[in-house]
Formats: C-alpha cells, structure tokens, sequence
C-alpha cells in the first residue's frame, strides 16, 4: 500500500505540463536516435547528459528515462525494415522481422514491436514497483558460478535452435566468441588479437559488430545477387494486425516480461540474453515453427516485450543498489552523480519525489511511446518502397555513419566492412548470424565470470557448480544438448516397431 501511495504521488510529479513536456522530447529523440544504427540509447544519453546540467533533476531522469524506451522502441524499427539493429537489443528483431518486412508485412512487424514494448514496459514497470526490493536481494545473492551458467545456457540454446545444424550454429558462435576477444585482457592486461594496433585495444564495439554483420552483410548479399533478376519495391502491406495475427502475438507479449524483467535486474548481459531466450521460448511453444527464420510474428513479439521489461528490471538494480547493467544505466548513474544523488537501498527515502516521479514517468513515456509508433508503423515502412540499389545504399552511408559515431576513429569504418565480409561469407555457407553475435556480447562476460569462479575455488573445477542456480542452470543445458537425441531415438524406436 505505501508504494501505491508513493506511486500516486510520483504521478502527481509527472503529470505537471514541464514534465509532460520532458518526457514527450525525451520520447521523440530516443525514438529517433534509436533508428540511426550504431547510435543506440546510452550514445544518446550520454551526448544528452551535458544538455541537462541547468535542468531539475527529476525532469532530467524523466527525459533520461523517455530516451531509453524510445531508443529501444527505434532500434526495432531499422531492424526490421532494413535488417541494421539500431542497438545490440535489437538484433532479434531483425531475425522473423525483417523477413516479414520482405514479404509485405513490414506494418504487422512494426506494430508487434511496439505492442509488445507497450506490454512489456507497462508489465515490467508494474514489477518494478511491486517486486523491487525482493529482486534486489536476489541479485545480490547471485555470484560468478551463476552468470557463468547463465551464458552457457544461452550459448548453447540459440546455436541449438538455428540454422540448418548445430555444427553451422557452433561456428558462428566460434567466430562470434573469436571477435570477442580482440581487446586487452581485462584481468592480466595482455593484448590479444591486436596486432599490434592501439586502436584495437579496447575492443571491437558490439554495435560495429551487429551493424557489420547484419547491414553490411546483408547489403553486399543482395548487391551480389541484383544483376540475376529485376530489382522491385517491396509491398508496403496492410498497416494492422488482422485477428489471426493478434492470436498468435498476445501471449508471447504477456510470457516476454516474464523472462526480461529477472534478467534486466542482474548483471549479465541487459536486454540481449532474454530477448535471446524469449526467441527460444516462442519458438519452442509456437504451433508455426516451421515459419521461423522466415517471418514468424510471435518472434518479434515477444523479445520485444523481454527487451522492454528488461528496461524496466534494469532500473531495480540501480535505484535500489546502485549497479548499473547495462551501458544505459551506467550513463543515467553518472547523471545521478553529478547532481551529488547516490543511488542504493537510502534513496527511496531520502529521493522520493525523484524515484517516484521518474517510475510514474516510465509509465506517461509508453503511453506517448505507443500512440506515436503504432500510427508510424505504415509511414516507416513505405521505406520498403525505395528500389533496392538505393535502398541498400542509403543503409550503407547510414551504417557507416553509425560505426563512425561510435569511437569517432576511421579504422571503426575498415573494422565495418572487415565483419561486412564475415557476414557476407556466412550467408554464403549457410552460417546463422545471431549466435556470432551472441558470441560477441556475451562471450567477454562469460570468460571474466568463468575466471572468477575458478578464482574463488582455486582453480577447482567444481567452482563451477557449487551453487542450486547454478546447478538448475546446467540442468536445463543438459536438457537441451540431450533432449534432440532422445527424441530422434524415439522416433526411430517408433519406427522400428512399426
């Protein structure tokens, strides 16, 4: 009761017209920065940041928390009309939406994202209120041996899941986990992978990664295949979602926040590990599996949904404890210290106005966020009727802007259309993209974790398992490497005996 009180006067804070004003301009930038790929919401909060320092604080935490949603909810747009995540959050998107987008569904694909993000930030925000201070303790509780697992568990499920065998999926997840390691040791300080270039020493950015493989690849894929057959315009499609398609989407929209808002409050990996296990999970339950990887709906949904709950969990995390876990919430901390706020268990009662004020705002911004995307949705996908050879030229200046953007160095351009022609070569071996960047995202992580553990346990293998989480964790990944093979015996044992 007393944090329906305190919310009911967060909306008091948040529903004054300057406030109102804060959150529909932080709205509008982040739905548009988050549609130039490379320029994702924490570039945009970051660039923001100096903009605020005249601002109020809760009226710069409320423009800071309209640019994260509207970031995520842009991301999803250039994902699935032109194949190019605006952010690394948004990298499922660009798996079932972008075939979508080719057949004439780019519409239908566009007003399943931003549904979903409407659910799964008003589920998730809803969460966030509820459950903070139970999912903060959780969090704490949680060490190296878990994350580890964690990330082997989403290893192993999406290169499980894609392409055409595991052995395609282990190699994209190897090379993947390869680019990872380009960068300086983050434990010994030793270069790996460098050579020799001081450039290449902090690593290759995830988005440079994603934005390489999916829109540079993509590009030069088509660019190599236009001269054997006329280049068309790709139907725009009806601007809704007819009753078959509203079937199959409300309930990955109501199971994404389930799996996003936990993974948001913890430090492994943001929004990418539950939009990757959202994926996983609707395709194992559709009853369409065989409409994955060209243009399932219920793919889009419901990582969206995951990725917006996401959102959400993160700000449990760095309200209530002061971590930050993902590159947003390490930005919007450093705001809170510039303005001599420090986040953790004191400052629901020493900030009140400030935390409640901004959680009422999370709800005003996906308000705004939903009745500005949905009647875009058929705007932006008239981009489709751009003739390809423009249209892939435009992705391209767009996608080497966005790489620039990033470090601001123009080996980031050479880095760009090295990984370009990773990609290129992939689609020709039939190699899926998603569990390379998996690889990227996830794999330093996985190897600091890995690390720790056997720190901790002085080098002893059984570090690795030495906690419950831990030990379900390798459960499911048991289950997952096995379940195939008992299924297949089965079936052969099926049809032996007839």
């Amino acid at each position: 009761m007393d944090s329906l009180n305190s919310l009911l006067d967060g909306f008091g804070t948040a529903l004054t017209p300057l406030n109102l004003l804060w959150a529909a301009t932080g709205v509008l930038l982040g739905t548009a920065i988050g549609v130039l790929p490379g320029i994702g919401p924490a570039m945009a909060v970051a660039l923001l940041l100096p903009v605020t320092y005249g601002l109020d604080p809760t009226a710069a935490f409320i423009m800071f928390a309209g640019i994260y949603y509207g970031g995520m909810f842009g991301g999803s747009t250039t994902s699935i009309l032109l194949n190019t995540p605006g952010e690394s959050a948004a990298v499922i998107a660009a798996i079932e939406g972008n075939p979508m987008a080719k057949a004439g569904r780019g519409s239908q694909a566009l007003a399943a994202a931003a549904i979903g993000h409407f659910a799964g930030g008003m589920i998730g925000t809803i969460l966030l209120v509820v459950l903070a201070p139970t999912v903060a303790d959780l969090a704490v509780d949680i060490g190296a041996p878990d994350y580890f697992a964690i990330m082997v568990l989403a290893f192993i499920a999406i290169t499980s899941v894609l392409g055409s065998s595991r052995i395609r999926g282990f190699a994209s997840l190897l090379i993947g986990l390869t680019i990872g390691l380009v960068g300086l040791d983050q434990m010994t300080g030793q270069q790996r992978l460098t050579f020799g270039s001081l450039q290449l020493s902090d690593g290759i950015d995830v988005v440079i990664v994603a934005v390489g493989l999916f829109a540079i690849g993509e590009a030069l894929w088509v660019a190599a295949h236009l001269r054997r057959g006329a280049s068309q315009a790709i139907p725009v499609g009806r601007p809704w979602l007819g009753r078959g398609e509203l079937r199959r989407t409300w309930k990955p929209w109501l199971r994404g926040p389930l799996i996003g808002f936990p993974f948001g409050a913890i430090p492994a990996g943001g929004a990418e590990i539950p939009t990757f296990l959202s994926y996983i999970t609707e395709k194992r339950l559709s009853r369409h599996k065989k409409e994955f990887g060209k243009g399932a709906i219920e793919g889009v949904a419901g990582p969206e949904s995951a990725a917006s709950a996401s959102a959400a969990g993160t700000l449990v995390s760095m309200l209530t404890l002061g971590l930050p876990t993902t590159a947003v919430a390490a930005v919007m901390l450093a705001a809170f210290q510039q303005y001599g706020i420090q986040p953790g268990p004191l400052l629901f009662e020493r900030e009140p106005e400030l935390v409640w004020g901004l959680i009422a705002s999370l709800f005003v911004g996906m308000v705004m966020l939903l009745l500005l995307n949905l009647p875009l949705a058929p705007v932006w996908s008239k981009l489709l009727r751009v003739p390809r050879p423009y249209l892939y030229a435009g992705i391209l200046f767009f996608a080497a802007v966005g790489a620039y953007a990033v470090g601001g160095e123009a080996i980031d351009l050479v880095i760009l259309l090295i990984i370009g022609l990773i990609g290129l070569m992939m689609r020709r071996f039939g190699l899926p993209v998603l569990p390379a960047i998996i690889g990227v995202i996830l794999g330093p992580g996985a190897e600091q974790q890995l690390r720790r553990a056997l720190q901790i346990s002085d080098g002893n293998l059984t570090g690795l398992v030495n906690t419950p989480f831990s030990v379900v964790v390798y459960s499911v990944v048991a289950l997952v490497l096995v379940w195939p093979l008992l299924k297949r015996a089965a079936l052969r044992g099926r049809a032996a005996k007839g």
